[in-house]
């Protein structure tokens, strides 16, 4: 499955903002998706995965009650809907695919496309 992340930009802290991933090549049904992030100088870092029918959620500590993961798989899309943004979420996010029932393990995830910054400063 090939991915592209969209819909970041440069806002404000406080402000929301939504992230998409579409899906292309093949469906994203068969995959556990998840969300990832590298700030400047710094690893990357999985903030957010859901399982292939949306029955679980897995989120990071720094976006447990901010960051909301979705998905559709009809519309081949993830979603994830960040409130109350911080500067220290400025990264470029990624979205990427697993199929490991070791879903919230980073390494299990590839398919990694072109990412989107989010840029979070007053």
């Amino acid at each position: 499955v090939q991915l592209q992340a969209f819909g970041g930009g440069l806002v404000q802290p406080g402000d929301s903002l939504k992230l998409s991933c579409a899906g292309s090549g093949r469906s994203i049904i068969n995959y556990h998706m998840g969300w990832f992030r590298r700030a400047p100088g710094k690893e990357r870092d999985l903030v957010a995965a859901i399982r292939r029918a949306g029955s679980a959620t897995y989120y990071a500590d720094s976006a447990k009650g901010r960051f909301t993961i979705s998905r559709s798989n009809a519309r081949n899309t993830v979603w994830l809907q960040m409130n109350n943004l911080e500067p220290g979420d400025t990264a470029v996010y990624y979205c990427a695919a697993s199929t490991s029932v070791a879903w919230t393990d980073p390494t299990t995830f590839g398919s990694w496309g072109q990412g989107t910054q989010v840029t979070v400063s007053s």
